[in-house]
């Protein structure tokens, strides 16, 4: 009986789940996704760029924010541009590379992480807009 237990368990040892044994799989964005969410970003990084507010706020989804939804491109210059577009933010939006994702409604979604900021963008019907700025935790 000791001897059925040990080859019982040698077995259970030897053969990992499947699950522990694969990586998790990191999300591909489709190519005409790609193509694009880099078409949008160059427009979004020419008007980071040229330091230009509301070519950003034109590239964003107005009404913007869930708290006080900023709903034009004064209060979105006020409001969300001066205080987040900081110039140490603007040149890491040129640099860092976009991460891609699906959100929980199953949206195609890219992020740029800026120090302790979060960049979103999603894909809307009308086409890929910025979305959101959140903390990274």
């Amino acid at each position: 009986m000791r001897l059925l237990s040990k080859i019982v368990l040698a077995a259970v040892l030897a053969h990992p789940a499947p699950a522990l044994a694969q990586a998790p799989k990191k999300a591909v964005a489709p190519a005409a996704v790609q193509n694009e969410f880099s078409d949008f970003l160059t427009k979004f990084r020419a008007a980071l760029k040229a330091d230009d507010p509301a070519a950003v706020a034109g590239l964003a989804q107005l009404p913007f924010g869930s708290d006080e939804p900023v709903r034009d491109a004064a209060q979105f210059r006020a409001k969300v541009y001066t205080p987040k577009f900081t110039a140490k933010n603007r040149t890491c939006l040129q640099h860092e590379k976009a991460i891609y994702a699906r959100d929980g409604d199953n949206n195609d979604t890219y992020a740029i992480f800026c120090g302790e900021l979060i960049f979103t963008f999603t894909k809307t019907p009308t086409g890929f807009h910025f979305t959101d700025i959140g903390v990274n935790d």
